[in-house]
Formats: C-alpha cells, structure tokens, sequence
C-alpha cells in the first residue's frame, strides 16, 4: 500500500511516499481504509519537533471504511467510520491507505455524512467539545439545550477549531460571539452559525463585546491567550471560564493577576491527546450525537472551506496548514 512517513524531524521535505505492507489489526483493533487524511496544526508541529522512532506515518485525523475488524472489536467491514489520535504515541496515522487503531478510536460515520466531514472531525471537533464543557461538566456529552442561556465567546472563529466551537455551542443552545481579522474570515464565522461577530482589527474589540453581552460571556474558547488575557478578564462575567487550546506565541503568559481575582475568572487549559479518558469518551459522544443530528458541517458554504491534495503531495499539505491556510486543508487517498 502506499503511505506517507518520515524517519526524523524537519520541514515537510522529510516527508517520502513509500510503498509498505499493511498491518492485520490485532485484538481490539480494526483497518480502516482511509479515504481522507485531515491534516491539522498538531501535526506539522509534531513532525518539526520529535525524531520518531522508525517510520512514522502522520496525521491524526482520517475517514474512511472498516477493511479488517480484529478479534472483540465491535465494527463489520464495511462499517463507514471516522478516526481520532491515529498517530498519538503510535506509528500508524492516517496519510497512508490502510491504518491500524484501537477500536475506541473509530466512530461509526452517518450514510449522510462525508468523509471530508470525518476526517476534519477529529483534533478541532473533540478539542472545542472539550472547551465549551470546561467548568463543571467536562464528562457530559453537549446535547440540545445543555448551553440554553449561556453566552460563549469564540476566539478566532474562522479556525478549524473555532468553526467547530461554533457550530456545537449553536446545537447546544447558546449564544455564540466570536472575534475573527478580517471581513472575510467574518463572513466565514456567520456562515458557521455564529449570532455575532467582531473584527478585532476594526473595532475595539473588547467595547464591541461588552455592548454585545453587557452582564459578560460565561465561557470563552481561546487560541491566543497571550494577546488576549486582558480582553477575555474585561468581557468576562464573575466567575466565567477561559479554555485555553492553543497559542500563537512561545513566549511564557504574562497578564495582570488583579482584574482576575476580583472576579473569580478561572483558566482551564486544554490538550486533547491527554485529557482524562471520561472525558475524551464525553467529547466523542457528544461530536457524534452533532454529526448525527447535522449539526457539524464542513465547506466554504458552511464557513470552512477545504483545500485538498493527493497523497503524493503530504508535503504541500502540510507546508499549507503551517502557512495559515485558513478552513480545512485534506488529503485524498
């Protein structure tokens, strides 16, 4: 079969297309034949920072079908499945076309639903679930109504991360503001779902949202804690949460304890591949029940567009998301 792998660390000019025998899935495993890789900042960085040991094939997001179910595993062949944390702390990610993962980490795929949705489900899906459920009930599935009332800032709402943060905390009930740089990436964010959007380059942001939500937010998914701690303490409301996923900066965070004591703000940062398993199973189920329902939608008529390439070109596709493509950047197998 053919796949994608690298034997040390670099650019994506360490990455090489090879032709390697497929694994038998072992007990509690299955085969997936993946039809398409999602490719997400994780992934890139990963492959830039940690020598693997032997060949690692990259990626952690993919969809695709079941091809062989090992013994005790819970799917048929032929089962349309999406996969999550394929190539975290293991050799076998989804840029190759048959992958070998545990069966907790296959998701059975509506009829309805497209495998350039699944595969763009995994690291951004599960990441904003974990987010828009920090604070309390971090081992509940989002369902209907489980944010009714609620007023959730989105930061950076054109991300992959922020459109699927959009979309679930709208299934879920709340209110969605989200801050985005451009009056494209704002159309993009209404196209999500988003209620409002601001453009911190235009306005200030932090009297545009107070005017939005003048007793303050409760909960805001952040990317950038780093340029906005003091935004989030100002349009915070007493005791609302920050859950911090990313960050634009190597710097360490620095920002004035004061304005957050005073209010009871607290921060919840967040890294999918090492949250407590409930947890995980929580944002699975909950991503599930989202696609299940329509609620997860990928493309540029949904907010985020996709920009794909054949497996041949992982490199490019990787040099894409590291240059800040903006939407879902997928690889067809």
């Amino acid at each position: 079969m053919r796949a994608i792998v690298y034997s040390s660390s670099g650019g994506p000019e360490v990455l090489r297309l090879v032709d390697r025998e497929a694994r038998e899935p072992g007990a509690g495993e299955v085969r997936v034949r993946v039809a398409v890789s999602g490719v997400n900042p994780t992934d890139w960085k990963s492959r830039s920072g940690t020598d693997p040991v032997g060949e690692q094939v990259p990626d952690q997001d993919g969809a695709g079908v079941i091809d062989a179910v090992g013994a005790g595993a819970p799917f048929a062949v032929g089962d349309r499945v999406w996969v999550w944390d394929a190539a975290y702390g293991r050799p076998d990610g989804t840029a190759q076309e048959l992958t070998v993962v545990p069966a907790r980490q296959a998701v059975l795929l509506p009829e309805g639903a497209s495998f350039d949705l699944g595969a763009s489900l995994g690291i951004p899906a599960l990441t904003a679930h974990l987010a828009l459920r920090a604070g309390g009930h971090e081992g509940e599935p989002l369902a209907p109504g489980a944010l009714a009332g609620s007023t959730v800032l989105v930061a950076g709402g054109a991300g992959a991360v922020g459109h699927a943060a959009i979309e679930l905390a709208v299934w879920a009930g709340a209110r969605v503001i989200t801050t985005v740089s451009s009056p494209a990436k704002a159309a993009l964010a209404r196209a999500a779902g988003a209620h409002e959007v601001v453009d911190y380059r235009a306005e200030d942001a932090a009297a545009a949202i107070t005017l939005l939500a003048p007793d303050g937010v409760d909960l805001i998914a952040e990317v950038n804690p780093n340029a906005n701690a003091a935004l989030d303490a100002a349009v915070l409301k007493p005791g609302g949460m920050i859950a911090v996923y990313a960050t634009d900066s190597p710097d360490p965070l620095s920002f004035s304890i004061r304005p957050f004591m005073t209010r009871n703000l607290r921060w919840r940062f967040l890294l999918t591949y090492t949250v407590p398993p409930a947890e995980k199973d929580a944002a699975v189920a909950g991503v599930q029940a989202a696609v299940a329902a329509g609620a997860l939608r990928v493309g540029e008529e949904a907010g985020l567009p996709l920009t794909r390439f054949p497996l041949e070109r992982t490199a490019d596709a990787h040099a894409a998301v590291e240059a800040g493509t903006t939407g879902k950047v997928l690889v067809d197998l």
